[in-house]
């Protein structure tokens, strides 16, 4: 099955639709530092380019339209304005697009506050929408800590439609699955890293204040600009773009050879990429964006993987459970 994907970022829907067994035929992404890492990893054509600029009878006919279309316009760390910020409105670029294509299916991604946006009114113009351009919806919040046995602390919301009312009905969300990932499967804690990344003595303002609050090496913790926080959960806190706008917003560890902010690399561990996924050429800062924009990779697949079983008539190889619908 063809997929066609939106606001591909760096590839972290598409690689969960690969590894599902997908055939990914056509990608678009506007940022062109995006665009540089996604084509270091894709074979796949991929169109730089405003999707307002995108003309549907350009796109390469798909089965399954998929994207993760700009969350800043709905999450509690921006402004909250949703369709009144431009970015919210490019929701209806991927209508306009499916209006004329008519995919099987559509598989979207979103921060968890898409919900409750505006007491739910803008999610339910987004399921009002997709409900009358003919899809059947379902939708579920779902930790990346819980269903894609990472551990990071990473909340969003996942939704799903198809054309067909069968296969509708067929398709379930994966069930929570047990956490045997460990913070050290992400984090190079045996061998030291590039100097930059250490907080010293010396070098460092609020080393001190530092030093105290970060005291284990079996959790991560952020500095807020006056104070440590620690997750006591033991998971890596979300990952967010802003993490390319300053220090203070990388997770820190603490490990044999000092206090350090997470790397590039291992920010796109805590996603699910894999070990050979290629990082560019490019500054720490565009890269922390990039992970902190992504999406965990195996909780894509799974999703993935339930859409495909749906989709082939195939019988869920786990019971299926009554869905909570929400609208």
């Amino acid at each position: 099955m063809r997929v066609a994907s939106f606001f591909a970022g760096v590839g972290g829907i598409d690689l969960g639709f690969l590894q599902a067994g997908f055939d990914v035929i056509w990608a678009n992404e506007f940022d062109e530092r995006a665009s540089q890492t996604y084509r270091s990893n894709f074979s796949s054509t991929l169109l730089t380019e405003d999707i307002r600029k995108v003309k549907a009878s350009a796109i390469p006919d798909f089965d399954i339209m998929v994207g993760g279309f700009p969350c800043q316009a709905f999450s509690l760390a921006g402004k909250l304005l949703g369709f009144g910020d431009e970015r919210g409105n490019l929701f209806f670029e991927l209508e306009r697009i499916l209006k004329e294509k008519k995919p099987k299916a559509v598989f979207f991604e979103n921060v968890k506050n898409l919900i409750n946006h505006d007491n739910g009114n803008t999610y339910r113009v987004i399921w009002s929408r997709l409900t009358e351009a003919g899809y059947f919806v379902r939708e579920q919040i779902m930790n990346s800590c819980e269903y894609g046995n990472l551990p990071q602390n990473r909340e969003r919301i996942y939704i799903v439609g198809f054309r067909d009312r069968k296969v509708y009905e067929r398709f379930y969300f994966p069930r929570p699955i047990p956490l045997t990932t460990k913070l050290s499967d992400c984090i190079n804690m045996v061998e030291p890293v590039e100097e930059n990344f250490y907080y010293r003595q010396g070098t460092c303002q609020f080393y001190e204040t530092l030093a105290l609050g970060v005291q284990h090496s079996n959790t991560l913790y952020q500095w807020r600009r006056h104070y440590v926080r620690q997750n006591r959960r033991g998971l890596c806190p979300t990952l967010t773009a802003n993490m390319g706008t300053g220090g203070h917003n990388v997770p820190i560890v603490k490990t044999k050879f000092g206090i350090r902010k997470l790397t590039p690399r291992e920010c796109f561990n805590f996603m699910g990429y894999p070990k050979d996924y290629k990082l560019p050429n490019l500054n720490n800062s565009c890269l922390y964006k990039q992970a902190g924009n992504s999406v965990t990779v195996p909780v894509i697949k799974r999703i993935a993987e339930t859409m495909k079983s749906a989709i082939e008539e195939q019988e869920p190889r786990i019971e299926r459970y009554q869905q909570l619908q929400l609208f």
